[in-house]
């Protein structure tokens, strides 16, 4: 470490160095790279665990020959961590790993996360999740101003 551009004739001028060129290399990151939004962040989170979820396969499967069974199967995996107890967050999850997917050069078309399979897989989750909680999940349909009165009257629950 040279002394040139040391902050006056302090006696431990060398100790400030340090703390200059750690604050000069915060800046350098932070300027350097552009800033991820906190989506972005996460899609690049899950699209890394599921490239080494792929890694640690035996044997490794290549993402090339990666197909919606191996999805399922990372889910299931995740599941027994407790990583994906909602039917939100899997939703969210496979979301962001279909646009990383295609973000990393894989086709729509070859997209595993966009299978059918994936998406009877997240409705099946989704209808267990609320006959688990006594509440069917229903589509909300429009409704005109004729049919709110006949569905408030036709209601089972009511509050006093």
């Amino acid at each position: 470490m040279s002394s040139s551009g040391s902050h006056g004739a302090e006696g431990s001028s060398n100790t400030n160095i340090p703390i200059i060129d750690y604050h000069h290399q915060q800046q350098q990151q932070q300027t350097s790279p552009v800033t991820l939004s906190r989506y972005e962040s996460q899609k690049r989170r899950d699209w890394n665990t599921f490239g080494q979820y792929l890694k640690n396969q035996r044997p490794p499967v290549p993402l090339s020959q990666c197909n919606c069974n191996h999805v399922l199967d990372f889910l299931r995996y995740l599941d027994q961590f407790g990583k994906t107890k909602a039917w939100g967050s899997l939703d969210a999850l496979i979301g962001r790993l279909r646009a990383a997917y295609e973000e990393n050069g894989g086709s729509p078309e070859t997209n595993p996360f966009a299978s059918g399979s994936i998406r009877v897989y997240l409705r099946e989750v989704r209808e267990c999740q609320a006959k688990a909680r006594g509440i069917p999940y229903k589509k909300k349909k429009k409704t005109t101003k004729g049919n709110n009165i006949e569905e408030s009257s036709n209601s089972s629950i009511h509050f006093s």
